[in-house]
């Protein structure tokens, strides 16, 4: 078993199994001489995810079953709008949003799987937040969507993260300088969008109660559907000067998604952490390069399978599932009240006396 620590190496390796997927039919996926054909655009997407996602069977799909469905729908005289949604409804059974097709010139894209996550939008609002919980709120100017500050009349630091595609994950320590006086801290991940595996594990190290090893990776590397290479098993690790270990409350909901994810499993993983909110995407796998069709459309999708230290699958229907469940609807929004907050506080206050 081979454990890996963030601190020493990259988390996610992907180029091996596209290099090879490549190397042994490049003029399948990328040759000049192949047909831009409806039929032929649709057998090389199906045969190139046949040999390399990832997810199959961690989402139960049948491939094959698939093909029969969709693979009739196409002939010579399919138009290119026609095709759009055959694709589009072939991968929406993936319900990955990490599987995604663009067009010719990216003007239009269709992420499987988005329904959900497209609907959070609506149920969560930063100006409110702002406005109606924080005493104040002030932005990290070296990281995008990093914010903290205090929520008003009670002594619970706030600290927003909407993405992992920040350069210094270490300004959390400044962060947790600034509130550590506090008794809790509540910790805002909800429309993560993810990013860099290694910027969230950094992130949580400034929570760690301890080092333990909390998934593992595989990366898919031969033709049948459960054909992967030896696990990379990831552990948590503390960072920092120091750690803020009172009560940390960690607010999710259904667009938190990939490395957002990732932060979420380290942050669960300590004991002073309780999760509140709506369970996350579950859509963890990191997506390998994208791929080019004849008729100039491109799509990317997961190549590896992210598991718990049990075996048990990470991708699918399955995410972070809080502690304490509890979503926002457009009509709490448009009356002024985020009740996820508001839950939050009220667990602070009757389990820890926090008001």
């Amino acid at each position: 078993m081979q454990i890996l620590n963030f601190k020493l190496m990259k988390p996610i390796v992907y180029f091996t199994i596209l290099v090879l997927t490549l190397s042994s039919c490049e003029k399948l996926i990328l040759g000049e001489d192949e047909i831009s054909s409806p039929e032929n655009n649709f057998e090389l997407l199906w045969t190139d995810l046949d040999k390399s996602y990832s997810n199959f069977e961690a989402k139960n799909i049948n491939w094959d079953s698939l093909y029969n469905i969709y693979r009739p729908q196409v002939s010579p005289n399919t138009t290119d709008l026609e095709l759009w949604d055959i694709i589009a409804g072939l991968i929406e059974n993936l319900d990955d949003s990490h599987v995604v097709i663009y067009n010719e010139d990216e003007s239009k894209y269709y992420r499987s799987g988005y329904t959900l996550n497209e609907q959070s939008k609506k149920e969560v609002s930063e100006e409110l937040i702002s406005t109606k919980y924080l005493e104040y709120r002030t932005a990290v100017k070296s990281e995008d969507y990093l914010s903290y500050g205090k929520i008003k009349n009670r002594d619970v630091g706030y600290i927003y993260l909407g993405t992992e595609d920040g350069l210094n994950p270490a300004a959390i320590d400044e962060v947790i300088e600034v509130l550590k006086t506090h008794q809790a801290i509540i910790l805002d991940i909800r429309q993560n969008t993810g990013g860099d595996d290694r910027y969230a594990a950094r992130f949580a190290g400034a929570f760690a109660d301890s080092e333990k090893v909390i998934y593992s990776v595989q990366t898919r590397n031969g033709i049948n559907h459960s054909d992967f290479d030896e696990k990379n098993f990831y552990s948590t690790y503390k960072a920092g000067k120091s750690q803020f270990l009172k009560p940390v409350i960690l607010l999710t909901d259904r667009k938190t998604i990939s490395a957002g994810e990732i932060l979420g499993l380290h942050m669960k993983s300590f004991s002073h952490v309780t999760q509140i909110g709506d369970t996350t995407a579950g859509d963890f796998a990191t997506t390998g390069n994208r791929i080019f069709l004849p008729n100039g459309w491109t799509y990317r999708y997961p190549v590896q399978l992210f598991l718990r230290p049990d075996g048990e699958y990470l991708d699918g229907n399955r995410g972070n599932v809080p502690d304490i469940y509890i979503k926002n609807t457009m009509s709490d929004i448009q009356a002024n009240q985020d009740k996820v907050i508001e839950k939050a506080l009220q667990y602070l206050s009757e389990e820890y006396e926090i008001d």
